[in-house]
């Protein structure tokens, strides 16, 4: 090959494409039904959104975005996360000005240069909601329900949501500087990137994955929450029981982004072992007044599409996903081709999903195609001992086959009943 795919992307096709495509559409059916409408936001934005907003001293700013910069000298970045730019597109489109709270959702690609691993890729895919306009504990509760949800839509089984506080600008330089001090008391147990991190953003030592032991001895930041960010926690914690969603308080939890304010959270399969997380999000008041607008509470979450297809259950039977094709038409002869297609064409219009199979490899070969196609008929034409416009319709279902003319073909099939009826 002269030519690979770039490291850290994959290319997605057959089996795996037909399950993420059978998220995707049940997840939005779903985010749709909660009362949250899609968005769709640019693949590239100007770097500086991502700086202020997702944090300078952050591992994405300063190591992980994809920067470029166009033919008139602009600097711009591949999104490497969804948020901020949802929150630039609701106040540059005024939608700000209509009050209440904005529902949205979105799926789509995003971008970090980070080391690939399992369900970690430089070009990789999330699923997310935002709920933008309410100050209160009860849209953060919708949130973590929403986002349980995406998972109990697709059969997971329960799954473990962690819980903490972290803060706001009121209460959180207080503790920055407790944080900083003990820190500096720990330096030489630090990593190497901790060191850095300890000076520039002394939270983001708890995104460390090498510093475990350290983090064990700091102070956490639920001693230090001023009365506002102690009351939401509280109630937010309330009705989590109240709904009966159960929570583990995890203090260690900051999340790895600056715009983060009062409630951090993650869903984790506690299955898969050290990389069990799913899902995360939080909420973040003060990234509306970053993108330039005026204070506007907000919270939202987001889920990694690879890690969910990855680790979501398989049909109980083991099979293959089918492809959900109704009628394979098996083209023996090429004569036959033209009439072949005038009735695939008449079967979409009727409803029906349809493969015409113009490879013209064997018959053999195309009937057992129709079968790992997942369809219900085939329709075989051109064979030598077949009448001009007939074809051999076959029910692959139960065997049964009988020679229909093509203009009977489309009724026979519409009249059959319907797979599970």
């Amino acid at each position: 090959m002269k030519f690979t795919r770039p490291r850290g992307t994959s290319d997605i096709f057959g089996e795996r494409m037909e399950r993420w495509r059978e998220a995707e559409l049940a997840l939005s059916a779903y985010l749709r039904r909660c009362g949250y409408g899609e968005i769709r936001t640019p693949v590239f934005e100007s770097t500086e959104l991502f700086a202020r907003t997702v944090g300078e001293a952050t591992d994405i700013v300063t190591k992980e975005m994809y920067t470029f910069t166009d033919k008139k000298g602009r600097s711009l970045t591949l999104r490497p996360e969804n948020t901020a730019p949802v929150m630039r597109a609701y106040i540059e489109n005024g939608l700000h000005r209509a009050g209440g709270i904005s529902r949205f959702y979105y799926a789509g690609p995003m971008f970090r240069y980070d080391r690939p691993q399992a369900g970690r890729y430089r070009q990789f895919h999330q699923i997310g909601a935002e709920a933008i306009g309410s100050p209160g504990p009860a849209i953060d509760a919708e949130i973590v329900d929403l986002a349980l949800g995406l998972y109990r839509e697709l059969g997971f089984p329960p799954l473990e949501v962690r819980l903490n506080s972290v803060g706001c600008p009121d209460c959180r330089p207080a503790y920055k500087a407790v944080l900083s001090e003990a820190l500096a008391s720990r330096s030489s147990e630090l990593c190497g990137a901790c060191a850095g991190r300890a000076a520039a953003n002394p939270l983001r030592v708890f995104d460390c994955k090498e510093c475990g032991p350290v983090k064990e001895k700091l102070p956490l930041i639920t001693a230090y929450l001023c009365g506002a960010c102690r009351s939401h926690f509280d109630v937010l914690q309330r009705m989590l029981e109240e709904m009966e969603i159960r929570f583990t308080l995890d203090p260690l939890l900051v999340r790895g982004l600056d715009y983060y304010t009062k409630t951090a959270f993650e869903i984790v399969h506690p299955e898969l072992g050290a990389q069990n997380a799913l899902c995360g999000g939080g909420r973040y008041d003060g990234l509306a007044e970053d993108c330039g607008g005026p204070r506007v509470p907000a919270v939202g979450f987001s889920a990694g599409m690879e890690r969910l297809l990855e680790t979501m259950p398989r049909p109980a039977s083991g099979a293959r996903t089918p492809a959900g094709t109704d009628v394979y038409c098996v083209v023996a002869d090429e004569a036959s081709a033209g009439a072949v297609l005038a009735l695939a064409r008449r079967l979409r219009e009727a409803g029906s999903s349809v493969v015409v199979d113009l490879s013209g490899r064997s018959f053999k070969k195309q009937l057992g195609a129709a079968s790992a196609h997942g369809a219900r008929f085939a329709v075989i034409a051109g064979l030598a001992e077949l009448a001009p416009g007939t074809a051999a319709l076959k029910d692959l279902e139960t065997g049964d086959q009988t020679v229909v003319t093509m203009a009977e073909c489309a009724g026979r099939i519409a009249a059959a009943p319907r797979r599970g009826a």
